[in-house]
C-alpha cells in the first residue's frame, strides 16, 4: 500500500525512536525535546498503523526483495496492533512523566537513548514477521530495560537489575535453541512458513514439541510466570518510577503477548489441553501467591511490583479455556478478554507506578504504613492510585471487569469451575491490598509532602489510569473487530 518504504508505518514504528535515540545520544543537551519529539512521532506512527489494519485488515511487509524464507518480515494484524497501540500510548505517557522526573543531567541524558531503544525493541517485537528478529527483539528488550532499571545507581537497583538482565539472557538463550531446532527440521523462519510446516508435517512432532517447550519456558520466565518471578519485585521496586512503569506494564507484556502468539498460531496443531492446564495451574499461583504478597508488600512500588505477577497469572488462565472451546463467538470472546485485560493492566499499572513514583518522590519514601495525609496533599495522585488500584481489582466499568466475567463464564461453561474460584480469591485479595493503600492515604496523620503543580507529572498517571477504568470498559467494543483481523498462522 505505501511504495516507499520510508513512509510504510510499519517500518516508522521501529525506525522513528531508532532515529530519537541516535539524536539524544548525539546531542545529549536537547534530550528532553528530542526525546518528546520521538515519542510523539512514534505514537502518531503506530496510530496511523492502527488505523490502516482498521481500514485493510491483516498487513505485511518484506524488506530487502528477497524470499519470504530469508528475508526481514513485518507484519501486522489485530492481535498485534491492540498491544503495540496499548504500548505507544503508555509510552507517550511515560515519556511525558519522564521529562520533568529526572532532576540530575547525567541521569536524565542517559534515560532517553536506552528509554527509546527500548520502544523500538517493544514494536519491533509487536511487528517482527520471524523468529529469528523476535529473538533480536527479545535482547534488544532485556539489556535496555535493565538498563534503565539501574539508571538510580543503588546498590539495591544495580543488583537486582543485574539479576534481572542474567535472567533475561537464559529466557532469550532458551528461546534461541528453540528457534534453531524449528530452522533445522522446516528450513525457515518465516512465522506463516513455519506454521504451516508445523501442521502438515506430522513425523517431526518430538522437534516441534521440544521447540514449544524450550520457547514457552525462556519466555515464561521472562514474563515472570510463577515461580520464574523471583526476579521482577526488586528489580521492579528498586527502578525510577518512569521505568517501573514501563517494565510492568511493557517489558513483560511483550514475553507474555509472544507466548500467546507462538500458542495460538504457531503451535496450535500441537498444543493440548494437558501443556495448557499446566501452564494454567502456574497462573493460577501466580494470581494468589502475587495477590498474597502484594498485601504483605511493606512498600507501595513494592506492592505495585507483586501485583504485577498476580496480574500475568490472570492472563495464563485462558489458555485451557480456549484449548476446549471450538472456533466461533465464544472463543472469539475469549480471546477478545484475555487481550482486554492485557490491555488494561498495561494502562492501569502504568499510572499507579507513575502516581506512586510522585508519593515517593514528595514524602521521601513510598513506606504504606506512613502515607497518612497523602490524600490531602496530593488529591490528583491519589486519585489515581484509586483508578488504577479499581482497574486492577476488576471493578465495573473497567476493562478487567469484562475481563474477569468472560472468563468465569467461560470457565463455567467449559466445565472448568474452579478457575472461579481463582479470579475470585485474586480480586477479593486485590480489594484488600487496594483499600490497605487508599486507607493509610486518607488517615489524619499528615506526611510531609510538598505540593505538585507540574501537569507533566500528575496528568499522564491520571489519564492512564483513566483509560483502563472509562475507555476499555466503556468503549471496548471496537476489540473485537480489530481482533477479527488476526492474520493467524499463515499470514
Amino acid at each position: 500500500m505505501y511504495s516507499n518504504l520510508l513512509t510504510d508505518p510499519l517500518v516508522l514504528c521501529i525506525t522513528l525512536p531508532l532515529l530519537g535515540a541516535a539524536l539524544t545520544t548525539a546531542l545529549p543537551r536537547h534530550a528532553v525535546p528530542l526525546g518528546i519529539l520521538a515519542a510523539l512521532a512514534t505514537c502518531s506512527a503506530a496510530v496511523t498503523l492502527g488505523v490502516d489494519v482498521w481500514q485493510h485488515g491483516a498487513l505485511r511487509l518484506v524488506l530487502g526483495g528477497w524470499e519470504p524464507e530469508l528475508a526481514i518480515g513485518l507484519r501486522a494484524d489485530g492481535l498485534a496492533v491492540a498491544l503495540a497501540l496499548m504500548a505507544n500510548l503508555v509510552a507517550l505517557g511515560i515519556s511525558v512523566y519522564a521529562s520533568g522526573y529526572f532532576r540530575d543531567p547525567e541521569r536524565m541524558r542517559a534515560f532517553w537513548p536506552l528509554w527509546l531503544l527500548l520502544w523500538a525493541a517493544l514494536n519491533g517485537l509487536f511487528l517482527a514477521g520471524d523468529l529469528f528478529n523476535l529473538y533480536v527483539m527479545l535482547e534488544l528488550l532485556g539489556i535496555t530495560a535493565a538498563a534503565l532499571g539501574a539508571l538510580t545507581g543503588s546498590r539495591e537497583a544495580v543488583s537486582a537489575n543485574l539479576r534481572y538482565l542474567l535472567v533475561g539472557l537464559l529466557g532469550s538463550i532458551s528461546y534461541l535453541l528453540g528457534v534453531a531446532l524449528l530452522y533445522t527440521a522446516h528450513g525457515t523462519l518465516d512465522l506463516g512458513l513455519v506454521a504451516r510446516a508445523i501442521a502438515a508435517n506430522d513425523r517431526l512432532f518430538a522437534v516441534d514439541a521440544a521447540a514449544l517447550v524450550l520457547m514457552v519456558s525462556g519466555l515464561a520466565l521472562k514474563a515472570a510466570l510463577f515461580p520464574l518471578h523471583f526476579w521482577l519485585p526488586p528489580a521492579h521496586a528498586n527502578a525510577p518510577a518512569p521505568v517501573s512503569a514501563a517494565l510492568s506494564a511493557l517489558v513483560v507484556k511483550a514475553s507474555v503477548y509472544l507466548i500467546i502468539r507462538l500458542w495460538l498460531d504457531l503451535f496450535a496443531p500441537i498444543t493440548g489441553l494437558a501443556a495448557a492446564m499446566f501452564l494454567a495451574l502456574l497462573g493460577a499461583a501466580a494470581v494468589v501467591w502475587g495477590s498474597w504478597r502484594a498485601l504483605r508488600a511493606e512498600r507501595l512500588k513494592l506492592l505495585a511490583a507483586y501485583s504485577t505477577v498476580a496480574q500475568i497469572g490472570y492472563l495464563f488462565l485462558f489458555l485451557p479455556l480456549l484449548a476446549v472451546t471450538p472456533p466461533g463467538p465464544p472463543r472469539d470472546n475469549l480471546l477478545a478478554a484475555l487481550v482486554l485485560m492485557a490491555l488494561t493492566h498495561g494502562f492501569a499499572k502504568s499510572g499507579f507506578f507513575l502516581a506512586a513514583g510522585l508519593v515517593q518522590t514528595n514524602a521521601g519514601h513510598d513506606r504504606i504504613d506512613d502515607l497518612g495525609g497523602t490524600a490531602q496533599r496530593l488529591p490528583a495522585t491519589t486519585f489515581a492510585i484509586a483508578l488504577a488500584g479499581s482497574a486492577l481489582i476488576g471493578l465495573p466499568p473497567s476493562g478487567s471487569f469484562i475481563g474477569k466475567w468472560l472468563l468465569m463464564q467461560g470457565a463455567i461453561e467449559s466445565g472448568q469451575w474452579w478457575w472461579v474460584i481463582v479470579v475470585t480469591t485474586g480480586s477479593l485479595l486485590a480489594s484488600a491490598y487496594v483499600f490497605r493503600v487508599l486507607s493509610r492515604a486518607f488517615g489524619l496523620e499528615p506526611t510531609p509532602l510538598k505540593f505538585v503543580t507540574d501537569a507533566r507529572a500528575e496528568v499522564p498517571a491520571l489519564l492512564l489510569s483513566l483509560v483502563a477504568v472509562a475507555l476499555l470498559g466503556l468503549a471496548s467494543g471496537p476489540l473485537w473487530t480489530l481482533l477479527a483481523l488476526r492474520a493467524g498462522g499463515g499470514a
